[in-house]
């Protein structure tokens, strides 16, 4: 852009001092001509750098997942393919043999049976243990009324012995049913005993409960969801829109379900694009600037945007907590340079942004817009120089 503002400079020149000789060509004329440019060109550049600030390391990043499974076993599927195709999210990646998951949930899932069968027949002893001491305690009473009546009829009988109006066989037969009927009562009492421990037994049971489920049945319901759970890990899904790289995962391959075992990496279809620039270059740009970008990779298309944030953070900034002061003897790294994120427009956010894709940048601040066209001007030229290919062969 300064070549052809130079040159149009020159072509008033020549047209004026040479051409029309409107003013006279001398020494005084000539020292002017070669001046303006050389202070203009200057404050054009100091201009542009500070309220239009450029940079030509302009990078595309994009997270990796790495895909790890869940479960271990033999792939039998494997739908997906590498390359430039975009997996959906919730897509199948691959499938591991379901067989051992399903035989686990078959198998737990007779145990819950088994075990809500015995919480049932828990309840049922519960309340065949409760009727008991029902009748305990029914029968108790019945035998203390009869035993009292016994014993009053004996204590008449012994009177009536002790004054020589009774007979001592009816006291006997007395003595000998009052006996009989305390052994009844204390029989009845003892069922009633035992069957009050064997109800608080069945209730210690039954109390165990984790949120008013039986425990035994809450374990095997627990153990039933994870081998669900399980079961359904062996279909492993896309979490994301992604592409898939370097994928060496093959139908019979066996996957170990190990966290440090990841069988396939998944770049993330959207990315972000970041621009560095030196430290006095954004002291003027703000969030929300307008921003334009060209990438290598997209010759001729200049991508639009806004200023996300910038990144006030180097690693040359930060103090690592250590046991030992910093030493000054060592020699300090140079000044690095500061990221700026930038949020791509609404209109170019469907375009294939390749991860590692490096280009040019340039922010254009709320201040001095008449100098951004030249900018704008000079990101467009560099733009269209992506077609050429400098190679000898």
């Amino acid at each position: 852009m300064e070549v052809i503002l130079l040159g149009i400079y020159c072509f008033f020149v020549w047209l004026i001092f040479i051409k029309l000789k409107w003013l006279p060509w001398n020494i005084g004329t000539q020292v002017t001509v070669v001046i303006i440019p050389v202070v203009g060109l200057a404050a054009l550049i100091l201009l542009l750098n500070v309220f239009a600030p450029s940079s030509e390391d302009v990078r595309v990043y994009k997270y990796t997942v790495q895909i790890v499974s869940q479960v271990r076993g033999r792939v039998i599927e494997v739908p997906v393919e590498e390359g430039n195709r975009l997996v959906k999210k919730g897509e199948v990646l691959f499938r591991v043999d379901p067989t051992p998951y399903e035989l686990e949930v078959k198998t737990l899932e007779a145990q819950l049976v088994g075990m809500q069968g015995s919480q049932r027949e828990l309840e049922e002893q519960a309340k065949g243990a409760q009727a008991k001491i029902d009748e305990s305690e029914a029968r108790s009473r019945e035998v203390a009324a009869r035993l009292d009546l016994t014993r009053k009829r004996v204590a008449q009988y012994r009177e009536l012995v002790a004054a020589g109006a009774g007979n001592r066989f009816d006291l006997e037969q007395a003595q000998t049913e009052a006996l009989e009927q305390q052994g009844q009562l204390d029989g009845a009492r003892n069922a009633g005993t035992q069957a009050r421990a064997s109800l608080r037994q069945i209730q210690q049971k039954l109390g165990a409960t984790v949120k008013g489920e039986f425990s035994q049945v809450a374990q095997v319901r627990a153990q039933l969801e994870n081998a669900r759970w399980q079961l359904d890990q062996t279909t492993t899904q896309s979490p994301c829109d992604c592409y898939v790289v370097n994928l060496a995962l093959r139908p019979g391959g066996f996957v170990a379900g190990l966290p440090v075992n990841p069988v396939m990496t998944l770049v993330e279809a959207g990315g972000q694009v970041v621009a560095y620039f030196n430290q006095n270059e954004l002291h003027q740009v703000a969030t929300g600037n307008e921003v334009e970008f060209t990438l290598r990779t997209l010759p001729g298309r200049i991508v639009k945007g806004k200023v996300d944030s910038v990144v006030w953070a180097l690693g040359q900034g930060q103090l690592v907590p250590a046991g030992v002061l910093p030493s000054t003897a060592q020699q300090a790294a140079p000044p690095g340079r500061y990221a700026v994120k930038f949020d791509i427009a609404e209109r170019d956010r469907e375009l294939f942004l390749a991860s590692g894709a490096g280009g040019n940048a340039a922010i254009y601040t709320e201040h001095l817009h008449a100098v951004h066209i030249i900018r704008k001007v000079i990101l467009r030229v560099g733009s269209y120089l992506n077609y050429l290919v400098l190679k000898l062969h």
